[in-house]
């Protein structure tokens, strides 16, 4: 386990921090935004959860929160490094299953859905276009340096895992707000 008894190292005022191998990159680094668009995914999916309170989303979502440490990790360790924690296709997979489980409970979708209704549903949809944020970013920082396929797929699929989470939620709460087409003319 980690252990931390300071908080403040100084080794960042220069504008540089450090990877799980050592070696130092800037704060600005792509690799180090995909990292902080991570950790604020995992934010927001701390805040879905406290909105949703006690029961098997929120343990969905305990689960999925120790994931992104895990991704965090994969993406702050450059890919040569053998051993390192990484996201494993495992972790792919268990999301897929969660996808495919909660959408037996939907019904089809006949229109694009606002991200609204019920606030825990809401803080989901958050959590969700967070998440793309993240992939996006991430995807961009693999154009310049290597990372690992299984890394991004998480992060693609973890933003269709909080768009299923969030319509079963507003299904309990009366249903999906559709879009309609030219509603503010």
């Amino acid at each position: 386990m980690v252990k931390l008894n300071k908080i403040y190292t100084r080794t960042g005022d220069d504008g540089t921090t450090g990877l799980v191998d050592g070696s130092r990159v800037s704060k600005a680094d792509p690799r180090m935004a995909a990292i902080g668009d991570v950790d604020e995914a995992n934010s927001a999916i701390g805040v879905a959860r406290a909105a949703l309170g006690p029961g098997s989303f929120s343990e969905m979502l305990a689960r999925i929160q120790n994931d992104l440490f895990d991704l965090g990790a994969d993406l702050a360790t450059p890919i040569e490094v053998e051993g390192a924690l990484r996201i494993l296709p495992g972790q792919v997979g268990w999301l897929e299953e969660r996808i495919d489980h909660l959408n037996t409970t939907l019904d089809p979708l006949t229109s694009f859905i606002l991200p609204a209704g019920a606030s825990a549903a809401a803080s989901l949809h958050l959590a969700r276009a967070i998440t793309r944020r993240a992939e996006r970013t991430a995807v961009g920082a693999a154009a310049q340096i290597a990372l690992r396929a299984d890394a991004l797929a998480y992060l693609n699929r973890l933003s269709d895992l909080l768009f299923v989470a969030a319509r079963a939620v507003n299904q309990s709460a009366g249903g999906d707000v559709l879009w309609v087409p030219g509603a503010s003319r």
